[in-house]
């Protein structure tokens, strides 16, 4: 398994990098994505560390981290400055905190996310069609979430994404020790949300590729 939305004590997370990748890594993951929390007030002061800290890991685990960030909360209107932002700092993967069922996030993040070039929308609720096609133009993940109550808009993240033609990609949102899942787990998640036996192989298959894609700069 992948694992390509997490977060640590950089933001709201319980545990040390160091510590969420030991674990990871206890439970047979490839990679896993640290992805804290960011707005426009610590995007600057969160993603270079780590950076660092995935690259002193890198070093030492069989479970390879992707330094990354989640913006979270922010004015749609912030998407593209901030996501651009991201990448000038050298994040490898950028996630959009969507518009799930269970937070206030400002109407219109999905598309302001998806315009903006992200990587993957997590958790986006009542994905739209113009949402669905645009991720699918732009080749961008839509999250089965295994979070609990994120997890409420995974059937119609994958209804729209199989209509559509979008990419779909099974995250943790993990914050703590228990939330992290091993590759049979995630099957079940995928299931459960509505994905068919026949489709697991290629929804695998778009972590792995997205992962290729950042190992190869």
């Amino acid at each position: 398994m992948i694992d390509l939305h997490s977060h640590t004590f950089f933001s709201d997370g319980e545990l040390v990098p160091a510590e969420l990748v030991q674990r990871a890594e206890q439970k047979g993951l490839e990679a896993i994505a640290i992805t804290d929390h960011v707005d426009s007030s610590n995007l600057d002061f969160v993603l270079p560390r780590i950076i660092k800290v995935a690259a002193d890991l890198n070093r030492y685990h069989k479970t390879k981290v992707l330094a990354g960030v989640e913006l979270t909360h922010v004015p749609p209107g912030q998407y593209a400055q901030l996501t651009a932002r991201a990448r000038e700092l050298g994040a490898q993967i950028v996630v959009a905190h969507g518009e799930t069922l269970v937070e206030p996030v400002p109407e219109g993040t999905n598309l302001a996310a998806l315009e903006a070039g992200v990587d993957l929308l997590a958790h986006p609720g009542m994905l739209s069609a113009e949402e669905a096609k645009l991720a699918a133009e732009k080749g961008i993940m839509i999250e089965i979430s295994a979070r609990k109550g994120h997890a409420l808009g995974n059937g119609r993240s994958v209804v729209m994404a199989r209509r559509y033609g979008a990419l779909l990609t099974v995250n943790t949102d993990s914050h703590a020790p228990g939330d992290l899942i091993d590759q049979a787990q995630a099957e079940r998640v995928a299931l459960g949300a509505g994905v068919e036996p026949s489709e697991l192989e290629a929804l695998w298959a778009n972590s792995h590729n997205f992962l290729a894609r950042v190992w190869a700069g």
